[in-house]
């Protein structure tokens, strides 16, 4: 009897152990979640050249990591703060962006951007 309640109690632990470690979304997007995407890029929105590939990546899955309204204005308060200490050369850089991944954002990269008018 002793011997099967020892094993009850390992069982729950492990059990309670495996789930802890498991990653829980509770809460929307964050600003490190954009920062992460939008890593790759920093080289290019800096000093021009190429974009890499590991950038368009990283934009595309911020749009598609972007599912609600709350979600696609956070993303946009994230890059307008980004934006705001940028030079001009850079954010001409990060304003074509989209393009030149080939990918539709549903704001402007950039400090002006109305967040609050994002849907």
């Amino acid at each position: 009897m002793a011997r099967i309640v020892m094993t009850t109690v390992i069982a729950v632990v492990v059990a309670v152990a495996m789930v802890a470690r498991m990653p829980i979304k509770a809460t929307g997007m964050t600003c490190g979640e954009v920062d992460l995407d939008l890593l790759p890029c920093l080289s290019y929105i800096q000093n021009g050249g190429d974009v890499p590939s590991d950038c368009c990546n990283g934009l595309s899955n911020l749009v598609a990591a972007a599912k609600t309204t709350d979600d696609r204005r956070t993303a946009c308060n994230c890059l307008k703060s980004l934006a705001s200490g940028a030079s001009n050369d850079e954010l001409s850089r990060a304003a074509g962006l989209p393009d030149k991944c080939n990918i539709s954002l549903p704001y402007k990269l950039s400090p002006s951007t109305d967040c609050s008018k994002i849907n």
